[in-house]
């Protein structure tokens, strides 16, 4: 492919826009050494002051992003508020849950008052072990520049937990043994009835 030369008329028109532009970072600003006094730039111009000294400015460490935790990390660093031999039968499957609601298919306007509820419904029935459903989730991530999170429910139904009113009856919140639905699903331990 042949380049072509710019016409008159273009490179006035270049000229002027560069000549009407200042750069962004300036190169006074990416220096971080201090010019000694007598240096060129501290000379004199016609009619100007001299410029000050340039000083070291305090680099910052590049901003970190800190992304949520995964769930099985937030799980995982979630305190243990049970019975700690409850807890490890959860973890093996041993225990059996007293009620359960599906979720799946839901949206989240329509699981969220079920979800309410249900886990309100168990506690006042005295029941101390339930099962939410929530499914894995699909993948719905078209790879646009807001990623979208995988299992919405999933990641939904915790929060959901440790809100008010049903944080007030929830004491621990695991993710289910792989025979009661594993990843999709979650053992909600709840508190005793006064």
């Amino acid at each position: 492919m042949k380049r072509r030369t710019l016409k008159p008329e273009e490179l006035e028109l270049w000229k002027r826009v560069t000549d009407q532009t200042r750069p962004l970072d300036p190169p006074q600003a990416r220096t971080s050494l201090v010019k000694p006094p007598g240096h060129e730039s501290a000379k004199l111009i016609k009619g100007r002051p001299p410029l000050p000294p340039l000083v070291r400015r305090p680099t910052s460490p590049p901003p970190r992003h800190d992304l949520a935790p995964s769930l099985p990390d937030h799980f995982g660093q979630a305190p243990l508020r049970m019975d700690k031999k409850t807890y490890a039968a959860l973890k093996r499957g041993k225990a059996r849950p007293e009620g359960r609601i599906d979720l799946h298919g839901m949206t989240l306007d329509r699981a969220h008052p079920a979800l309410l509820r249900f886990v309100l419904g168990a506690h006042a029935s005295g029941k101390r072990l339930v099962l939410v459903i929530t499914g894995k989730g699909k993948n719905r991530d078209e790879g646009g520049p807001i990623p979208v999170r995988y299992g919405v429910l999933r990641h939904q139904v915790p929060q959901w937990l440790a809100m008010a009113p049903l944080s007030s009856v929830v004491l621990q919140v695991t993710p289910a043994h792989i025979s009661h639905g594993g990843g999709g699903a979650y053992y909600i331990y709840l508190k005793r009835q006064r």
